[in-house]
């Protein structure tokens, strides 16, 4: 266990420190798969994506997967995300907790683009065709307590993307740790996200026929051909975080939360979130993305849910996240959540 956990931290330092480098440029726009950076949950939405200490739901496996340690029992969570320009996302994932063997966890993510027609030069109001496009990406994570207060856990997972007749997969990994710290009620989380490999599309896209020489008649205009594309990295991310939870009375609660980003395609910044909880019933949230981030249209967030306990061990929980994105207008999340 100290070997693993050694190992852990180690790889944590090491991956880090790769890319924490002050940067002249920030590199927006130069990864493959950026939807890999959308926040998963209206839980953590609403609370400025200010999540990496905190997670414990099945979102965890997609902020840090250590979080998943602390959780007991089972439970599921279905994310819908209406996105820009008509475009949606969907996440689906859960948890068993293996009674003192760790915890398993099993997540999908799957866009939604609808069709599209087919526009070329000389038919510019379409050919009749359609074509679409595809993110997804399918995770299975574990995460165990070393001790206590300490909890690591892994996401190996397998990243798609294809548009019309080209496609491309990458295999990626997510590790994270969260430590309860000796002072009461708050937590430090550390986590990567994306560490794998780069993407490239291929398929039948890239053949085209080619006239070699234009200036000749009589002679081959159709020799085969095929368009190079270029390899790109995923969105890397190392994110820590502090959380705080205390109580005002025994119905009443808040919880705090502040994250440090170092992304691998743009500059640092911080997310703030804060929530409150009453009777664990109704919960009310809110918070602020992209700190410090120059020419972000990210801001503001806001949200609540609503928890429902039917028996000792089964609940119904669904929450709702909206975040405004500026001259992109803005984005809207709805959960819907059971625990067992």
């Amino acid at each position: 266990m100290k070997t693993l956990l050694n190992l852990t931290l180690l790889l944590l330092f090491v991956v880090g420190n790769t890319f924490a480098q002050s940067r002249d440029v920030s590199k927006r726009g130069t990864v493959a798969a950026s939807f890999l950076s959308n926040s998963q949950g209206a839980r953590a939405t609403g609370m400025g994506s200010a999540f990496v200490s905190i997670s414990d739901d099945a979102s965890a496996i997609y902020w840090n997967p250590a979080g998943l340690a602390k959780l007991q029992g089972s439970g599921a969570m279905f994310d819908r995300t209406s996105w820009f320009a008509d475009v949606n996302y969907n996440f689906v994932a859960g948890y068993v907790n293996l009674s003192g063997m760790g915890t398993l966890g099993l997540s999908f993510t799957s866009s939604e683009y609808g069709d599209m027609q087919v526009r070329t030069i000389d038919q510019p109001e379409g050919t009749g065709e359609l074509f679409s496009a595809t993110d997804a990406v399918f995770a299975l994570s574990y995460a165990m307590n070393l001790t206590d207060n300490f909890s690591i856990g892994f996401t190996p997972k397998i990243v798609y993307q294809s548009i019309w007749k080209m496609s491309s997969t990458a295999i990626a990994l997510d590790l994270g740790v969260q430590y309860v710290t000796p002072f009461d009620g708050i937590i430090l989380g550390m986590s990567i996200s994306n560490f794998g490999t780069k993407m490239k599309l291929l398929g039948t896209s890239n053949l085209v026929l080619l006239d070699l020489d234009t200036k000749t008649s009589g002679n081959n205009d159709k020799i085969p051909g095929n368009i190079q594309t270029d390899e790109w990295a995923l969105p890397l991310n190392f994110r820590v975080g502090l959380g705080y939870n205390f109580k005002i009375t025994d119905e009443n609660k808040i919880t705090l939360a502040v994250d440090a980003l170092h992304p691998s395609d743009n500059y640092e910044s911080l997310n703030v979130g804060a929530e409150y909880g009453f009777k664990d019933f109704l919960f009310l949230r809110g918070g602020y993305k992209s700190l410090f981030l120059a020419d972000s249209e990210e801001s503001f967030t806001v949200g609540f849910g609503v928890k429902q306990s039917l028996l000792d061990n089964l609940a119904f929980k669904i929450d709702y996240a909206y975040q405004h994105f500026g001259r992109l207008a803005n984005i809207q999340k709805f959960t819907l959540g059971i625990t067992l």
